[in-house]
């Protein structure tokens, strides 16, 4: 299923949210060729494609995005789990991103941008892929940063780039890379995030990355890896 956003407050939404188009890296320095990135063309999200977003009530929480409050860290981040809605969530350390990256995640092996992407701690296949884990983030400052989100989800781009044989699969971000290259379009949304913001969401089934594009600070990012009901944080839109 699509992106699916959790909101009440349509206009607090939009205000936090662009939207743009992603095009494939070639020969760009930083990153490796290939990569998903944005076009820079970001918009105003429209009221419509807002309310296109809002998520059905019965989607399954571990396909939503939420744009959350968690709480003040007062005690070490690998224990604070235990006050976020699920004691077992799984701590997966800090990430500090420069001012004024356009995507943040970079290949540990040689350093280069990976471009948005999925995630795959869960090691899940084709039919599991909505079963996972969602990732949890707390932006720690001092900077802004963004959550970049495909709108297109994992399954949708593992059937059109695999059509025969897509159930044996496990969807990648190479499928987004075959995807992008091949001239299909997919958006993207950029939510802001100020310091002790976060979201929860599907990084296992959504394309994403992090960005500070624009932004003259560097901004420090907590993760956990956890089963959240909806609803389970205080919710910012």
């Amino acid at each position: 299923m699509p992106l699916h956003l959790a909101f009440t407050d349509l206009d607090a939404l939009r205000a936090r949210c662009e939207t743009a188009d992603v095009r494939a890296a070639k020969g760009e320095p930083g990153y490796e060729d290939g990569a998903v990135i944005p076009s820079g063309m970001w918009q105003p999200l429209t009221e419509d494609t807002a309310r296109n977003l809002a998520a059905p009530p019965w989607t399954p929480p571990s396909t939503l995005v939420e744009i959350v409050l968690p709480p003040t860290p007062v005690e070490p981040l690998d224990t604070l789990a235990a006050h976020m809605g699920d004691p077992g969530a799984q701590y997966l350390g800090q990430a500090l991103a420069k001012p004024n990256m356009v995507t943040t995640t970079d290949n540990y092996q040689d350093g280069r941008l990976i471009g948005l992407h999925l995630d795959n701690w869960d090691k899940l296949n084709y039919g599991q892929k909505t079963t996972g884990r969602r990732r949890l983030a707390l932006n720690l400052g001092p900077g802004t940063r963004y959550i970049l989100l495909g709108a297109l989800d994992a399954q949708a781009v593992c059937r059109a780039v695999h059509p025969r044989d897509y159930t044996r699969r496990c969807p990648s971000t190479d499928d987004y890379r075959v995807h992008t290259a091949a001239g299909h379009p997919i958006r993207i949304i950029r939510v802001r995030l100020d310091p002790g913001e976060g979201y929860i969401a599907p990084t296992e089934y959504l394309l994403h990355d992090g960005s500070t594009e624009g932004q003259d600070q560097p901004s420090a990012m907590a993760f956990w890896l956890g089963h959240w009901s909806r609803g389970a944080l205080p919710a910012l839109v």
